[in-house]
């Protein structure tokens, strides 16, 4: 008979029932296959009722995104054998409500997101016949940015979410980055407006657990940081030099 491994899924429907609990299901052990590949199997054969969101299977799209013992992962990049002999808890990701079984509400998180403006904002159009060209270093300073995929795995490990729900976030302010760092940008102004209140920045302690986490390497711990100084060099200049700091 095949290696099997038990998997402990989170099972909860809000409408019908009084709490969450674990339902074990036992799955073949295979060398290629990853927790979605189980998850997928029980789906199939096991429990068709079972509620969980994926999409690509490549680490693309970050909609797998959930907590394998203790741990915000893409279950479509974390391979099972890696947690034998067993047992393998699936839970949905922490810090957010549950719709059903191991599926979020991201709803808060891109409300959020939206507050940072995490697109191209430009004072003027250029000119139709004129390019807005960038240069190899220029392109490198935004980059590791940019790869954010919104899995929200980095929310699920922030221990300041947990304590303060409306902070906007380590993704949002990574993304914010993104943009701030783009020289075709010109909306760093109106992003340091949104994140220089209450629950923006200055709410992280700079644990780092997002950028542990992180499947990219974005790093969103760094890019906090980051935005810090930036903010707080723009706030001195502003004081000392309120005539020669840029308007952006």
């Amino acid at each position: 008979m095949s290696e099997r491994i038990s998997l402990e899924v989170f099972r909860y429907n809000p409408e019908s029932d009084t709490g969450p609990e674990f339902q074990q299901y036992e799955v073949p052990l295979r060398k290629d296959w990853v927790i979605l590949d189980a998850l997928n199997h029980i789906k199939d054969q096991l429990d068709g009722t079972l509620s969980y969101r994926w999409s690509c299977r490549m680490g693309v799209c970050g909609s797998c995104g959930m907590m394998v013992n203790g741990k915000p992962v893409l279950t479509c990049a974390t391979f099972l054998e890696k947690f034998m002999p067993g047992p393998v808890r699936v839970e949905p990701l922490e810090n957010f409500p549950v719709i059903r079984d191991l599926v979020i509400d991201m709803s808060d998180f891109l409300e959020k997101l939206k507050t940072v403006k995490p697109w191209i904002i430009r004072e003027e159009e250029p000119e139709p016949e004129r390019e807005l060209l960038q240069t190899p270093s220029q392109l490198a300073d935004y980059t590791q940015y940019s790869m954010c995929i919104n899995c929200m795995l980095c929310y699920a490990a922030c221990p300041i979410i947990g304590l303060e729900p409306d902070f906007v976030g380590p993704a949002a302010i990574a993304l914010a980055q993104r943009y701030n760092l783009d020289n075709r940008d010109q909306g760093n102004k109106e992003r340091r407006e949104a994140l220089n209140q209450e629950h923006g920045m200055w709410q992280c302690t700079f644990v780092g657990d997002c950028s542990v986490v992180c499947p990219k390497n974005v790093d969103p711990a760094g890019a906090i940081q980051r935005y810090k100084v930036d903010t707080a060099s723009h706030w001195w200049k502003n004081l000392l030099l309120p005539w020669g700091t840029d308007k952006h």
